[in-house]
């Protein structure tokens, strides 16, 4: 029995650890880009976007993957069955927030391309930066949203 409770506890520690990483680097990278992009000054906005690309990179796409598989091991673990409905909801949340996800790191990369090309070429923001940023805001809301359903969610698990 120890040795389920000592695996369990673990494998939740990591869960839970992922989703700050998840949350957190969603957040930051969020306020960091939308402050930067307000500002207005392509030089500035070329090096946020570039980290924080790699941040998604490096956190958000690890995590992204992570989560639910470590989610369905500590249901197999926890003999909890997959058809409860605060399980079914926070794979539908996921399922929404994930996708939204998938075009905002396309978006992100696309934004720091342009503005690293206003800079070498001495420009302020084009309208096709102000396009992706508009669209980018737009899926942001539903994801940070969603997020925050799930994590409702995984703490209050209602029946």
């Amino acid at each position: 029995m120890s040795g389920y409770l000592n695996e369990y506890t673990i494998v939740l520690w990591l869960h839970i650890l992922s989703s700050t990483l998840l949350f957190g680097t969603g957040i930051g990278s969020a306020f960091y880009l939308l402050v930067s992009s307000l500002g207005r000054d392509p030089r500035v906005v070329a090096v946020v976007a570039g980290h924080v690309v790699t941040a998604d990179w490096l956190f958000t796409a690890t995590t992204i993957v992570f989560q639910p598989a470590s989610g369905f091991y500590l249901l197999h673990l926890a003999g909890m069955p997959l058809q409860m409905r605060w399980i079914t909801w926070s794979l539908v949340l996921y399922a929404l927030a994930t996708a939204c996800w998938l075009p905002v790191i396309w978006l992100q990369m696309r934004m720091r391309d342009i503005a690293r090309a206003a800079v070498r070429d001495d420009v302020p923001l084009p309208p096709a930066y102000w396009r992706c940023f508009r669209v980018w805001v737009a899926l942001g809301f539903p994801a940070l949203l969603a997020f925050l359903a799930i994590f409702y969610l995984m703490v209050a698990k209602p029946v």
